[in-house]
């Protein structure tokens, strides 16, 4: 082998372990924000219960669809 290829060989477990972290700091990143997310659809859905209690609590008889409403799950 030459001396080039000796040194690409060798530098190969070091670039395959930063390989390795990239993806892990991403699979991190991208979980946070799921579950971000999924924090955040809760809070809505409470927040619309909560309106919509209140509405019925006023006299107001309007459904979700009649408000344009959009429910997230």
């Amino acid at each position: 082998m030459a001396a080039a290829e000796l040194r690409g060989a060798a530098e190969l477990p070091q670039l395959a372990e930063n390989l390795l972290c990239r993806l892990q700091e991403n699979f991190e990143a991208l979980t946070e924000k799921l579950t971000l997310r999924k924090e955040m659809g809760k809070h809505i859905s409470d927040l619309e219960k909560r309106v919509a209690d209140l509405m019925t609590e006023a006299g107001v008889e309007n459904s979700d669809e009649d408000l344009g409403v959009k429910t997230f799950t």
